[in-house]
């Protein structure tokens, strides 16, 4: 292009400003507001994604936190002692470590007893900081209120679920009772006979989160933490004087190899530890993954949007585009009527249309900044440690590549094609017939509108009435199939939510013992005829190829019947003593296959009877693993992809022996999956269960003090992983990405239609010279409209049921739940029925126009 053809270009879009202004501003408000759209809806799903690394990470997190509860390293009563302290900072591996304690601590009554209610026995724990864990390491993060002053010992902070539990609230001074092991053996301890060994009022300053409670499933619920300072921490060690006061200890430890470097620690803490010790191992590394998994729907969610949403600023912005370059044919004909050569013809125009890309790229930009302070999304937004606007320079910058170099190669593209010389050639190449299609409307016997109306729906014309007639239907096909595929992907998502077995809940009930399940409750299931069948199990962490992994042992289960077991996703379920089954996770955690060999180990042989020494068991297939077991506050626990499925027959004889012992508290199993018959109501099931258990209860009573006495059987329903409890942060997602799309084929396809009926006025007017009456005009655009629509429904319908069903398959196992992908086939008839209804009101205005356009303003304009 030479200096004289941009001369010529600059001066026609100085002369011409004013005359196209609003299309240049038309192209920038589309691209602008359409495109910050999609580079927000992908910088909010980055943003979501990371959430949880970027809190996490602000928080000092230690790698592995373990819970001694008896004794310490130093074997003393109680759990911590500098001494102690200083043999764990130097295990191999560990870089630093912080302790806390648990406390005897009870808020009191306002006559001085404590408060012995189900909200101080169980459900919340009292934790004093000692150098600083969850104040400097761990730290806590502040949902309302403030951090209490790690140097007052009378400040405390707790979670919104426990002042929830308590009835406490931010401000309030609560007196604290700290009791001895030995008063609370007391006959009259509970009441004001026997006071407190020291009482604190203690101002409860702000409301925390703790870090691995940032997404809980419903296992998590409970127990919950009240924190202490580390000032109150330091007196109590200083003067408990063995009183018992402080219980356990809690180290959080950050390792030299990081997350790498937890199995090794776990094994040389295990070597410290003192015999008859139990202790609890807590890794950062699966919380981080289940987080992960929870928040990776929202961030598919938001990055499909921002994708279809950046489809649609193409689309549009290319249309308008066409539009404008076409309005100026004629002025193009007279330019190269005058001698203007192609390079001058093509450059008209063009440098406003690619100002108005460029303008609408850098607004679209704009627009997507305003918009990142709604993000993060989902359970993290409230801990967020930067929320506020955000620039994602990677989002911004291929944005603006994207929008400008596409819009912009779209433009030059047009225009180059464009040219009146290369339309004439086009147009003397192309032969001139009539549809196929129109020629089966015509021999069907249809009305001349709807003939004339397919016509002008699948011929696109020749000369300057042509229309970009197949971009037309290829948008409503793309727009139909993708709201189609929408909502298929959010009726899988509805499924997964509504369907506990498809994340591995396979039965109806849960018999869960605060030990065990006692063999009376056994015999009772046995003989319930509302009951099919039944599996008890015991779950507890053991370590695969050196790592820990949450277990469930398979204990025993109905005679005849096979197991009531988790749902199978590949292989096949435990059927001999030497083979294991794994969440899908864990199989790639351990970098292992279906059909592979691992080597399980369970304690130390100082631990027996309870230690399973080095047995090799082979993988004989994939699970969605239940989300039972121990509380992830507290330890590990199976959940969705983790954990491990293993018979019994794997523990010593000396083992299975002691746990068979009529006087052991370990004679029947942690839990039992209860499967119900077909029919059985769930309200009848659930009370006979209840009866069993209230059998169960009344036989722990019966033994004496110390053996199993106070332990209690409950009936659970439905135990959710977190990822299921925290979809409900995504629930209206799926409606409004259908929403955005069909309000985007309704614009996309008003312009469209608005653009054919511009270039159609030549044909328009013919039609009301030869007779054709007002509602004729407009019966012709109608059918216009419905042959695009009916085409995006034949076309789209099944081609997004396709996508959708496997988006679904391929998430669903991404997240490793059960893939049962569904059709909700009375939504994706609403949506055709939708698209022809709503294709129809957007071609009324158009075709009200053209009906009321007077013939001779147009013949006289040609």
């Amino acid at each position: 292009m030479t200096g004289r053809d941009m001369r010529v270009a600059w001066y026609r879009l100085r002369a011409g400003f004013g005359r196209r202004r609003g299309s240049y501003l038309a192209l920038v408000l589309l691209v602008g507001l359409v495109g910050g759209v999609a580079m927000g809806a992908v910088a909010a799903a980055r943003r979501t994604e990371s959430s949880f690394s970027a809190y996490l990470a602000s928080t000092s997190p230690s790698n592995l936190s373990v819970s001694v509860f008896g004794g310490g390293p130093t074997g003393a009563s109680v759990g911590y002692s500098p001494s102690g302290m200083r043999k764990v900072a130097h295990l191999g591996g560990v870089k630093h470590v912080e302790a806390a304690i648990t406390l005897n601590a009870v808020p009191l009554r306002p006559d001085g007893a404590p408060r012995l209610d189900t909200a101080t026995l169980g459900s919340t724990i009292p934790v004093a900081s000692v150098n600083g864990l969850y104040f400097s390491q761990d730290r806590l993060a502040v949902t309302q209120g403030r951090l209490a002053d790690p140097g007052q010992p009378d400040e405390i902070v707790m979670t919104a679920s426990a002042a929830h539990l308590l009835g406490f609230h931010v401000g309030q001074v609560i007196p604290y009772g700290l009791y001895t092991q030995k008063q609370m053996r007391l006959p009259g301890f509970g009441t004001p006979r026997v006071p407190p060994h020291r009482r604190i009022d203690a101002r409860l300053v702000g409301l925390v989160q703790v870090s691995n409670a940032i997404v809980q499933d419903d296992t998590d619920q409970f127990p919950t933490f009240i924190f202490f300072t580390p000032a109150l921490g330091r007196q109590v060690l200083a003067g408990d004087s063995g009183q018992g006061i402080a219980g356990a200890v809690i180290y959080g430890l950050q390792l030299e190899r990081g997350n790498s470097g937890v199995a090794a620690v776990e094994r040389e803490f295990s070597r410290l530890v003192p015999r008859g010790t139990i202790d609890q191992f807590h890794a950062t590394g699966p919380v981080g993954a289940k987080v992960d998994r929870t928040l990776k729907p929202l961030a598919i969610a938001l990055g499909v949007f921002g994708a279809v949403a950046a489809l649609a600023a193409l689309l549009i912005g290319a249309q308008v585009i066409s539009r404008q370059l076409r309005a100026a044919d004629e002025d193009l004909t007279v330019l190269r009527a005058l001698g203007a050569g192609p390079a001058t013809i093509a450059a008209d125009g063009l440098i406003g249309m690619l100002g108005a890309v460029v303008t609408g790229s850098v607004l679209a930009a704009a627009v997507a900044v305003a918009l990142s302070p709604l993000s993060p999304l989902g359970p993290v937004r409230p801990v967020y440690p930067e929320p506020g606007t955000a620039f994602d320079w990677t989002v911004l910058g291929t944005g603006l590549l994207v929008l400008i170099g596409g819009l912009g190669t779209i433009a030059v593209t047009l225009a180059y094609r464009g040219a009146p010389h290369r339309v004439a050639r086009r147009s003397r190449l192309t032969r001139s017939g009539t549809s196929k299609t129109v020629d089966a409307v015509a021999s069907a016997g249809l009305p001349l509108p709807a003939v004339i109306g397919v016509r002008f729906a699948v011929e696109p014309g020749q000369g300057r009435t042509a229309v970009p007639v197949r971009s037309a239907l290829l948008g409503a096909v793309l727009a139909v199939a993708l709201v189609v595929a929408t909502v298929t992907f959010g009726s899988g998502l509805q499924s997964l939510v509504s369907h506990p077995a498809l994340y591995g809940w396979n039965w109806n009930y849960m018999l869960n013992g605060s030990n065990n399940v006692p063999p009376q409750a056994l015999a009772l299931l046995g003989h319930d005829h509302d009951v099919v069948a039944w599996s008890g199990y015991d779950y507890n962490n053991a370590e695969i190829d050196g790592q820990s992994i949450p277990f469930l042992f398979e204990a025993v289960r109905t005679a005849g019947k096979p197991p009531v077991s988790p749902p199978i996703l590949a292989g096949h379920s435990v059927t001999r003593a030497n083979q294991i089954v794994l969440g899908a996770a864990t199989l790639a955690q351990l970098h292992k296959q279906i059909g592979d060999t691992v080597v399980v180990t369970y304690g130390t042989p100082r631990d027996a009877p309870f230690y399973v020494p080095p047995t090799r068991l082979v993988v004989v297939g994939t699970a969605t693993m239940p989300a039972v077991g121990f509380s992830s506050v507290i330890a590990d626990h199976t959940s969705m992809g983790t954990g491990a499925l293993v018979s019994r027959g794997i523990e010593p004889a000396a083992l299975q022996r002691a746990q068979l012992s009529p006087d052991s508290t370990l004679n029947g199993p942690n839990l039992v999956f209860v499967r119900l018959r077909d029919g059985v109501p769930a309200a009848a099931g659930l009370a006979g269960l209840q009866r069993i258990a209230s059998v169960a209860d009344r036989a722990f009573a019966a033994v004496p003090r110390g053996g199993g006495a106070g332990d209690t059987l409950s009936v659970s329903g439905v135990q959710r992983p977190a990822e299921i409890v925290n979809y409900r942060t995504i629930g209206a997602v799926p409606a409004l990405l259908a929403a955005a799309l069909a309000a985007g084929a309704i614009i996309a396809l008003g312009l469209t239609l608005a653009a054919s009926v511009r270039r159609r006025r030549r044909d328009r007017a013919l039609l009301k010279a030869l007779g054709f009456t007002h509602r004729q005009l407009a019966a012709a655009v109608a059918c216009q409209a419905s042959c695009a629509a009916i085409t995006g429904i034949v076309i789209g319908v099944p081609a997004g049921i396709a996508l959708g069903r496997w988006l679904w398959t391929l998430f669903a196992r991404q997240i490793y739940a059960v893939p049962h992908p569904t059709v909700p086939v009375l939504s994706v008839v609403l949506v055709a029925i939708g698209a022809l209804a709503m294709v129809n009101a957007v071609a009324a205005l158009p075709g009200h126009s053209a009906a009321r356009s007077t013939t001779a303003l147009l013949l006289r304009a040609e």
